[in-house]
């Protein structure tokens, strides 16, 4: 079953550079990379929308969504602020670099989630094996970059 979520994780994060690239041309057509960011998540919405009516999930009790902490709430801000980011960016920086620092801004702040053991992640400590991981990824924004 793992090789089945690896596979579709690959597969989600294959789709990273796709929607950099139509959320920046989107961005041309509409005059701003905030509209198209809009647009875009109006979209995902409607798609949310028709999956949740085709497939009837059972809602949570409004109590427990009440419960759930502050920060629960802020991945919508999250993905505003990377879609955003990638309309902008990624025609002036190339898909290729936009995506290898987008990445390697994950892989650390990670490494700091999982060392802290916050949002939800159970705590992994960091070793210098992880570390080199992502300096790695640093040098290879570089070389991307770069060549």
């Amino acid at each position: 079953m793992v090789w089945l979520y690896l596979l579709v994780c690959l597969l989600a994060g294959a789709l990273m550079p796709l929607q950099a690239g139509v959320n920046a041309q989107l961005a041309r057509w509409v005059g701003h990379p905030v509209t198209a960011s809009l647009v875009s998540f109006a979209v995902g919405t409607l798609a949310l929308l028709a999956y949740n009516a085709a497939t009837r999930p059972s809602l949570p009790p409004l109590a427990a969504v009440a419960e759930a902490p502050w920060w629960a709430w802020a991945g919508g801000l999250f993905g505003a602020v990377f879609v955003t980011a990638a309309a902008t960016f990624a025609p002036r920086l190339g898909a290729a670099t936009f995506i290898s620092i987008s990445i390697a801004g994950q892989v650390l702040v990670s490494i700091l989630l999982d060392h802290f053991g916050v949002v939800g992640f159970a705590a992994r400590p960091v070793t210098a094996l992880r570390l080199l991981g992502a300096l790695l990824l640093i040098v290879g924004v570089l070389l991307v970059r770069k060549f």
